[in-house]
């Protein structure tokens, strides 16, 4: 089942009384497509927690009260996921200092009835990499495709790990020569690549993109172009190059376009679900101060385990 913000309005009576009780979940717009309740779900069962996590449907008008109801209404923690991660920032009563960099969160914890927001998307994408591809940011040329809010966790990531070079490409090209100018100063080491610089924003289109490629590594798409069953990929084949590694944060049943149009031009891709695990697993050490059980989680997501073995409607 998939709440809304109706019922977070009449939250003392049913879905309130489900035993376990609800005391997370993932608020997005369109968010049936999450995974997260399988993966948190399984985790919670498996380390004794009396609780469910479950999805909520909150449009961006919506976010403001449904954070409040979230509070009011003693919930543990919250995941957000598009179109939130930017806009809960000025909603909330504390980010953490990496999330405040990065002017996104993903993740909240309520602690003395205050929402605290912090980001796991760029050290869930970090993990994800390292175990997809078997390498390190700091020794790649990056093409990132986006300048939301999972583009800027991972854009820091980068900067952090100080990768060899970065692109932001974005449809809005001033959004993404506005996230390149904060992170200018991770980039202004005595490093030379040549004619090319190891910083830059760029408009997001094959035109645009096609020098880039020659110089890059490791593309990564962290729009949400995929993500709809209609949607064609953010790159077309013909731009792609076989010496390319492409992660889509984007996942969902089958392969993404942009995994598609990658594998037919000979590159190797993978999509979001790792980073999806990474990020969650960081999630719950954040909620409840244990490791996670991250082999189980990943289990989870790989065979789909059943909400409705806790109860869930």
């Amino acid at each position: 089942m998939i709440y809304t913000l109706d019922h977070l309005r009449h939250w003392r009576e049913a879905p309130g009384d489900l035993n376990p009780p609800i005391r997370l979940g993932i608020l997005g717009d369109p968010v049936e497509h999450s995974r997260s309740p399988e993966m948190q779900n399984a985790a919670l069962q498996h380390c004794a927690m009396e609780m469910q996590y479950v999805r909520f449907q909150i449009a961006s008008d919506e976010l403001p009260e449904a954070l409040r109801l979230a509070r009011e209404n003693d919930f543990i923690g919250l995941n957000l996921t598009v179109p939130h991660k930017v806009a809960a920032v000025a909603l909330i009563d504390e980010c953490d200092e990496l999330a405040t960099n990065i002017g996104a969160i993903n993740t909240l914890r309520v602690r003395e009835n205050k929402l605290i927001g912090l980001n796991t998307d760029g050290l869930g994408f970090s993990r994800a990499l390292r175990e997809a591809f078997s390498v390190d940011l700091r020794d790649l040329r990056v093409l990132l495709l986006g300048a939301g809010g999972t583009a800027r966790a991972i854009a820091f990531q980068c900067a952090l790990e100080k990768c060899e070079r970065l692109v932001i490409a974005n449809r809005d090209a001033e959004k993404a020569r506005q996230l390149a100018e904060k992170l200018r100063p991770h980039f202004s080491g005595p490093r030379v690549l040549g004619p090319v610089a190891r910083l830059e924003a760029a408009a997001l289109s094959d035109g645009t993109l096609s020098f880039q490629i020659a110089n890059t590594d490791l593309v990564v798409n962290a729009t949400s172009v995929g993500l709809n069953a209609t949607d064609s990929s953010p790159l077309s084949t013909h731009i792609l190059a076989p010496h390319l590694l492409v992660f889509d944060t984007v996942y969902r049943e089958g392969k993404t376009p942009l995994m598609r149009a990658a594998e037919e031009a000979g590159a190797r891709a993978c999509d979001g679900r790792s980073m999806l695990l990474h990020q969650g697993a960081a999630a719950f050490e954040i909620w409840f101060g244990r490791p996670a059980p991250i082999e189980l989680m990943r289990a989870a997501l790989t065979t789909g385990h059943s909400e409705r073995s806790r109860g869930i409607p």
